[in-house]
């Protein structure tokens, strides 16, 4: 007992360095190339943090376990959007760029439009139905990148005009205010170069952050989740309530710890872009993932008046608290308290509901 007691230690605080290294890493990366927090939230830190879902959804496809695939998706989902992000809504609302926001949440409801399609009119999900998945995650990273280049090209296009209209002004002046800001300017250049070096420098540190954070963040989630349980299993816990808390929550905790991180360091929209994200990736590469290695049917565990319970009840409640985030978001460009209360309290009477089902 004493043995995944402090295992279970060791992973927690893998998770909060790992947590805290990967925001640097992203953040500094976000702010290398100007790209907004909540693009680089969405694309490379989500993928860090739904690491431990792929692992833990490819080892249950691998041992047959399709349920665990299945639930391990969609309650992440419900968990990152009701419970993640509804904490740093509560906590610290705050302003949204629509522009950036409306991608990852498009790309999200087509999956999930897709997978529900699936999900209500055949109960099986098919390997062809995992590659049409991965392949969504592959087209949505694409047109992320593409989408990057873009912005930064505009970015470069404006600082030329602005650079232009710099030198057209700079004719009309007189000889002596000439050399004088030439003066000026050439020291300036300096400047700038000692500048422009500065991040070259750090941006190998900022990968290196990154790339370790991601690594002590799926390493520090196993180890929770593995010993979670085997603490759970000594102390009596019913095997339903292990899956509902170890499984479910234990592999959303690096999204937790980087929401809470990111509150902490001031980059809200860094957390907001990574729950956006990882919940796409849950949809798409981790059960697109999972289906492909081992199709699987969805799970009839238990009936809530006379239908299945996943299709009654977590389906929708998964695009439900979704809609609820997003879409007074995108049409306010901000966020509301009130709206993370609201998940938070959502959140509670769902897990009420799977306890006493």
């Amino acid at each position: 007992m004493l043995v995944p007691v402090l295992l279970f230690i060791v992973g927690l605080l893998l998770l909060i360095k790992g947590g805290d290294w990967f925001v640097d890493g992203a953040t500094g990366i976000a702010h290398h190339f100007r790209i907004p927090e909540l693009l680089i939230g969405a694309t490379v830190v989500s993928i860090g943090t739904t690491l431990p879902e792929v692992m833990v959804s490819a080892s249950a496809a691998f041992s047959g376990h399709g349920e665990i695939a299945y639930g391990n998706a969609i309650g992440s989902i419900i968990c990152n959007t009701s419970l993640i992000a509804a904490l740093t809504i509560a906590i610290k609302p705050g302003n949204v760029d629509r522009k950036t926001l409306i991608s990852p949440v498009l790309f999200f409801f087509a999956a999930a439009v897709f997978y529900s399609f699936i999900a209500y009119t055949s109960g099986h999900f098919s390997r062809t139905t995992g590659l049409l998945l991965l392949g969504l995650f592959v087209v949505y990273m694409v047109y992320t990148v593409l989408q990057m280049k873009g912005d930064r090209s505009a970015q470069a296009s404006a600082a030329a005009t602005l650079d232009t209209g710099k030198e057209k002004s700079g004719k009309n002046s007189s000889a002596a205010i000439a050399e004088s800001g030439s003066g000026e300017g050439s020291s300036g250049n300096n400047n700038s170069g000692s500048e422009t070096t500065e991040p070259e420098n750090s941006m190998g540190k900022n990968i290196v952050l990154l790339v370790v954070g991601a690594v002590l963040i799926a390493i520090g989630a196993r180890l929770l989740v593995d010993n979670g349980t085997l603490i759970a299993q000594a102390l009596g816990v019913p095997e339903s309530v292990i899956a509902l808390t170890f499984v479910a929550l234990g592999t959303s905790l690096p999204e937790l710890v980087t929401a809470i991180t990111s509150l902490a360091k001031g980059h809200g929209a860094l957390s907001l872009g990574n729950v956006i994200g990882a919940n796409l990736f849950n949809l798409v590469l981790v059960s697109g993932t999972a289906i492909t290695i081992a199709p699987f049917d969805i799970p009839q565990s238990s009936v809530v008046a006379g239908h299945n319970a996943s299709l009654a009840v977590d389906i929708p409640v998964m695009l439900f608290v979704m809609l609820l985030m997003t879409v007074p978001a995108i049409l306010r460009n901000k966020l509301a308290r009130v709206q993370g209360i609201l998940l938070l309290c959502i959140y509670a009477a769902y897990c009420i509901f799977q306890f006493t089902m």
